[in-house]
């Protein structure tokens, strides 16, 4: 298994190498070089999809989040604790890239060489799981144009529900060409090219983006989302990238860029005060106590220039909490995981199908699945607390949305991000950084935290990333800068 893991990881990382200098306006359907096929080329949208999310937004998304913060005693991330981010920042420019002249554009090249339905289909999962990352980052994203080579290098960009409502068209058609039982011709490390499964994982990301686009204002999927859960054809385990080992040059993608800078992650107060609020003993799987006196201590959103201030003395790395770096080294990249699902699945039983015990039976499911996932015992036990106990919550949804926000930690943290910015769970505590700091009971385990220092001029948190500062100068269609107060389409509490 590690030699194929191996195999996998070098092929794949020889393909990023070489997407990183394709060019964007390059025909897809003119491959440089005829020994390309679609065996080849589909590995690589897998890849430049994994990396995409468990890299760059990955490490984004923990601060966004509200995961990660700052070391005390270093200043890597700064920028990102704090807010301060224009479109010089190049936060989205790699994964731009890697989206754009990588994954789309394999898949068009996969598209052209391949006429097996299955392949198709999940080439298209793969297209529609892209571009609705785009639009989660930034509101809009170039769709219908984009990708056409020279022969269009300004695609118009469109708004977020018109991509989504594109997307799920294109899986719908696709999807009706593949037979039960399908396998797929191409090699495929994600599902092992079972057809079905891939039909499952699609599923799921239809759940996803029905929510989405209901919260955005779109009732017309609720006939759709509710059928979909109805019919209860979703995939059973995580869907992951899970090709790495634990050795050098062969590590996780986050963990590789960040290996060298180790003293820079430390956790956030949010996800650490809700997890020790409910005794959860998933927090030592990634959370170490701090050197100072052998606690969980989580370090105040954008405040590590702020605690000498309050604290009246020096605030250092030993007085919080470090992320444990170890278990990442060779850690999968997921891309959805059993526990989201049946959370998801628990919110539409509350919220569409009025089904408590049904919406109870997913949620238990969803936090079993993560204790499974992490190899963590006591699932049993830690239900029977009446702090996350679905029965004893007096609002239901809220206890959904905590315990999937917590699921997502170390998992998928785009998602974690996305997610919060829907539902509004965890909230955004009425409380300044100073007042939580001051008055620990005053605060709501788990609330968001407006950060100390923040560089957004209209407050509050973040609600996206600026627009990519290729796509700026390079696509004059590229919209007007938009501030990072401003929401994406299905962020609209």
């Amino acid at each position: 298994m590690q030699i194929m893991k191996k195999y996998i990881y070098i092929a794949a990382s020889l393909l990023v190498l070489g997407g990183c200098s394709l060019d964007i306006n390059e025909n897809p359907n003119s491959p440089s070089s005829e020994d390309m096929n679609a065996t080849l080329i589909f590995p690589s949208i897998e890849n430049f999809v994994a990396d995409a999310i468990g890299d760059q937004m990955f490490n984004y998304g923990g601060f966004f989040a509200q995961y990660f913060e700052q070391m005390p005693e270093a200043n890597q991330y700064n920028d990102l604790a704090e807010y301060d981010l224009d479109e010089g920042s190049n936060l989205f420019d790699r994964c731009y890239r890697n989206l754009y002249a990588g994954a789309l554009k394999d898949v068009n090249e996969v598209l052209a060489r391949t006429s097996n339905p299955a392949d198709v289909f999940a080439a298209t999962v793969l297209r529609a799981y892209s571009l609705a990352l785009v639009v989660d980052n930034l509101g809009s994203a170039p769709y219908t144009e984009a990708i056409k080579g020279n022969e269009n290098t300004n695609p118009k960009w469109e708004d977020g529900v018109a991509v989504y409502e594109g997307i799920l068209a294109e899986m719908d058609a696709a999807q009706k060409n593949v037979s039960e039982g399908a396998s797929m011709s191409v090699s495929d490390y994600i599902l092992d090219g079972d057809g079905d499964e891939w039909i499952k994982f699609a599923n799921a990301l239809r759940l996803r983006y029905y929510l989405r686009l209901i919260d955005g204002g779109k009732d017309a999927y609720k006939a759709k989302l509710t059928a979909l859960v109805a019919e209860g054809n979703f995939l059973e385990n995580d869907v992951k990238w899970d090709v790495y080992l634990d050795q050098e040059g062969q590590y996780n993608p986050w963990f590789h860029s960040v290996f060298s800078l180790t003293n820079n992650h430390c956790a956030a107060y949010p996800i650490v005060s809700y997890m020790s609020s409910t005794s959860d003993p998933r927090i030592a799987t990634y959370i170490k106590k701090n050197e100072a006196d052998d606690k969980y201590v989580g370090q105040i959103p954008g405040a590590k220039s702020r605690m000498k201030e309050w604290s009246g003395s020096d605030w250092k790395n030993k007085n919080v909490s470090k992320i444990d770096y170890a278990p990442t080294h060779a850690m999968p990249i997921y891309l959805f995981t059993a526990a989201e699902l049946n959370f998801l699945i628990a919110e539409v039983e509350i919220r569409f199908n009025s089904n408590n015990t049904a919406a109870k039976d997913a949620y238990e499911a969803g936090v079993k699945a993560d204790f499974a996932s992490r190899k963590v015992e006591g699932a049993d036990d830690f239900l029977a607390n009446a702090s996350v106990s679905f029965d004893a919550a007096a609002d239901k949804l809220k206890l959904i949305g905590m315990q999937k926000w917590v699921a997502l930690f170390m998992r998928d943290h785009m998602e974690a991000w996305s997610e919060a910015r829907r539902t509004d769970y965890p909230a955004v505590s009425t409380l300044t950084a100073k007042e939580v700091y001051s008055d620990a009971t005053a605060y709501t385990a788990g609330e968001f935290i407006v950060p100390a220092v923040n560089n957004i001029e209209a407050g509050g948190v973040i609600m996206r990333v600026p627009f990519p500062e290729n796509a700026r100068k390079y696509n004059t269609n590229t919209p007007p800068f938009q501030t990072c107060d401003k929401k994406v389409f299905f962020d609209k509490k």
